[in-house]
């Protein structure tokens, strides 16, 4: 792995970050996608045989990063072309990678993800989603709920997790279907957020929803290793949206500290100004490096290396988000609080990148068992 990004990736990093310069924190997101997607960043992950730009999730993450930095962010990146287009580019049939791939590289579609239910929270184990074969035509049946499913109605399917009897043992394991947002028996009633995000969140019922058989995604015995071929990308781009928003908080407080001038003297040159925002970058830094690693793991196919380092991403890229912000909005005092300077909804948006996939706590499980060796609490 370099530690020195590719003169191609600086080079995509310097025209997304144009991009999002012209659109800033104002912008239109449809009109923001659609330019985007013309101009290959929303495919940038995806097989060239399919429209996309035969790059890995190094690449998409750095097209998120750099939106989030200009105050242009693009939620659905982290749902549509990373976690859906992946598991289908991965796993998916032919007919459906005909289908999805090319209109989720070109932005003409969009997929939602949905895995969340109200009582499993961080335990896929527990998801209660189920999928049971129609035995007279093949088709399958879904019945479950979902919540906190971001974009449900702008996208055209939703790939939703649930579980299917193991005819085997009987046991329930985890398995992908395209649910089409139209599909009769799938409802969706909008979460009502205190946070201010362009991508509204939904609760989602699944009543006897009938699907084809081919809705199905992967190999039904696949389970685990189908999942969370969507959730480290996940992880990965979650960390890029994390950092992105916490250079652009920090951009904003060092452009206030260079300006803002008390007793002739502008305020960052205090060392009790300069020296937090001199942390904060010093912290998104550092994630960035985790996020990179974690990245180039997952495109070079190393699934299990991939999940450690996609978890200490996510976990590093939160923390240094919500400081840098905190931080932010400090520097500017009574300002930071105002709409002119647009730092005051980020102080609620930072907490999802602690929160969402998946918590700080369950990240810190995750390296004390599986990295540590350290017995389960639960």
């Amino acid at each position: 792995m370099a530690l020195i990004e590719s003169e191609e990736n600086k080079a995509l990093r310097s025209a997304v970050a144009a991009l999002g310069k012209r659109h800033g924190r104002d912008f239109d997101r449809e009109t923001l996608w659609s330019e985007a997607a013309k101009l290959g960043y929303l495919g940038v992950n995806l097989p060239e045989a399919y429209g996309g730009g035969g790059g890995g999730i190094s690449e998409l993450s750095i097209v998120l990063e750099e939106l989030g930095a200009a105050g242009c962010p693009l939620l659905m990146m982290v749902v549509s072309p990373a976690i859906c287009g992946t598991v289908i580019a991965r796993f998916g049939t032919d007919a459906q990678k005909q289908e999805w791939l090319p209109a989720l590289a070109d932005g003409t579609r969009t997929m939602a993800f949905g895995i969340t239910e109200p009582d499993a929270g961080s335990n896929s184990h527990r998801i209660t989603t189920t999928a049971r074969r129609d035995p007279d035509t093949g088709d399958w049946l879904l019945t479950g709920r979902k919540v906190f499913i971001s974009g449900v109605d702008i996208a055209d399917a939703t790939l939703i997790v649930g579980r299917t009897e193991d005819a085997r043992t009987g046991t329930l394991k985890p398995c992908l279907f395209i649910v089409p947002r139209d599909a009769e028996g799938f409802t969706r009633h909008q979460i009502d957020m205190e946070l201010h995000a362009k991508e509204k969140q939904f609760e989602l019922t699944l009543d006897d929803v009938r699907l084809p058989a081919d809705a199905l995604v992967g190999d039904e015995d696949a389970g685990l290793l189908q999942l969370f071929a969507g959730l480290n990308p996940e992880r990965v781009m979650t960390a890029a949206f994390a950092i992105g928003m916490g250079r652009y908080a920090l951009a904003q407080a060092i452009t206030y500290a260079r300006e803002r001038t008390v007793w002739k003297t502008p305020i960052g040159a205090h060392q009790a100004i300069a020296h937090p925002l001199a942390q904060a970058h010093i912290d998104l830094e550092l994630a960035r490096l985790m996020m990179q690693k974690a990245a180039h793991l997952y495109d070079s196919g190393d699934d299990v290396g991939a999940g450690e380092a996609a978890n200490m991403a996510k976990y590093a890229a939160g923390e240094a988000c919500v400081r840098a912000v905190d931080q932010a909005v400090h520097t500017l005092g009574g300002n930071g609080l105002t709409r002119e300077f647009g730092l005051a909804k980020l102080i609620t948006a930072a907490r999802v990148a602690r929160i969402a996939p998946v918590s700080r706590e369950m990240i810190l499980n995750y390296v004390s068992h599986q990295t540590l060796g350290l017995p389960k609490s639960y």
